[in-house]
């Protein structure tokens, strides 16, 4: 497997704080490997390291709540600081007073967790502060290509529009494959949110999952989502708000609001949806027709996520930009489309700069291979976009 360094890099300089290093994401985005490549660094400055893989059943039973894990690492520890790994943490009862106490015990301890139970608000008070939390993603383009040529397999940009970034699945072909990310999937749906929030209503549930999933890279509204199920489901609104809630706390989707320079404001807009990775779409898309338009924006989403910009989308007087993206004092107004050799198309994403100046850069990704930038508006190939260290 690939050294994610991207990641390594902002966790290890707090290795040796005593705050509780928190690793978050997706289910099977690889945050029990960056757990294990961290314990790997840090063991070339000492072997006083201890790591327990609470997916795993054997190690649950036999360490199945507090006391009894902080009674291990106290046996299996040395003199000096060590330095914990807790995996999946969110599996052992009272999680949060095995972290404190191990902290104050001279430890630096390192947890993971499949969904935002450890972002919490029971888990920041129980905490107070000590902590610092970083959100692992699937891999991104040029993190494939590399496991690719590990691996000694070909990879595509389509593929990934298609099949997305879950580190495992290039290990297999074919029906396997979407096998393995419909088990990911049935995972995150029913362990994730459906027991974890114990879900009485499983049906509507899946209902309103597989409408939220295959509109990513689309405006939503609790009242649009409240529409579409409510014919196969009697729901209410307030139902529909929690069932997205839970979406968004296993990390499956993400709505993000329409920028305003009135912070009221942007809580009054729709909100645009987007998955974790395009193949929670592409797994519930009938006979191979899968959403290439609407994951390729999905995809650039995920793309300046990974990059640590702020994401929101625009509105420039009733025309959508796509994305207004900010960092380090700078901002991009980004417009994404799967081609616009259509002039149709061309008209329709060019147009919608129209009337800003140039105080922000505006650019256009598309996948087509012909430059069509202009003087004020820079096009980009998602090929370069993938590529590019930033902007």
């Amino acid at each position: 497997m690939i050294r994610r360094e991207h990641y390594l890099a902002q966790i290890e300089p707090f290795e040796d704080s005593d705050l509780i290093k928190v690793i978050t994401g997706i289910r099977r985005c690889g945050k029990s490997t960056i757990l294990r490549q961290l314990a790997d660094i840090i063991s070339g400055k000492t072997d006083n390291i201890v790591f327990l893989e609470f997916e795993s059943k054997r190690i649950r039973s036999l360490l199945s709540d507090a006391d009894l894990v902080i009674r291990y690492v106290d046996e299996h520890r040395k003199e000096g600081k060590c330095y914990v790994f807790l995996d999946e943490i969110q599996e052992v009862d009272n999680w949060p007073e095995i972290c404190q106490t191990l902290r104050l015990e001279n430890c630096s301890v390192f947890i993971s967790g499949s969904n935002s139970k450890l972002l919490s608000s029971e888990f920041t008070e129980a905490l107070s502060g000590r902590y610092v939390s970083f959100r692992i993603h699937p891999f991104v383009w040029k993190e494939l290509v590399e496991y690719a040529a590990e691996l000694n397999r070909p990879i595509s940009v389509s593929d990934y529009l298609i099949w997305g970034g879950f580190p495992k699945r290039l290990e297999f072909e074919g029906d396997a494959m979407i096998r393995y990310l419909e088990d990911i999937d049935e995972t995150i749906i029913y362990k994730d949110i459906i027991r974890r929030f114990k879900i009485r209503k499983e049906s509507l549930f899946r209902a309103v999952a597989d409408f939220v999933l295959r509109s990513n890279g689309r405006i939503v509204s609790y009242n649009s989502i409240y529409k579409a199920v409510k014919q196969k489901e009697k729901c209410s609104e307030h139902t529909i708000m929690k069932y997205v809630e839970y979406l968004e706390k296993a990390f499956a989707t993400e709505l993000i609001r329409q920028y305003s320079t009135k912070t009221k404001q942007e809580l009054q807009f729709h909100k645009k949806c987007y998955n974790g990775d395009v193949a929670l779409n592409s797994i519930r898309c009938p006979g191979n027709r899968y959403d290439i338009d609407h994951n390729l924006e999905n995809i650039v989403y995920l793309e300046l996520l990974y990059r640590n910009y702020q994401i929101k989308m625009y509105d420039n007087a009733g025309k959508e930009i796509d994305f207004i993206a900010a960092k380090a004092g700078k901002e991009y107004l980004i417009q994404v489309a799967h081609s616009v050799i259509d002039d149709k198309a061309y008209q329709r994403e060019f147009n919608a700069f129209n009337g800003l100046d140039n105080a922000r850069q505006k650019i256009l990704i598309t996948n087509d291979d012909m430059d069509y930038s202009t003087s004020t508006v820079r096009h980009m190939r998602l090929i370069d976009f993938l590529t590019m260290k930033d902007f």
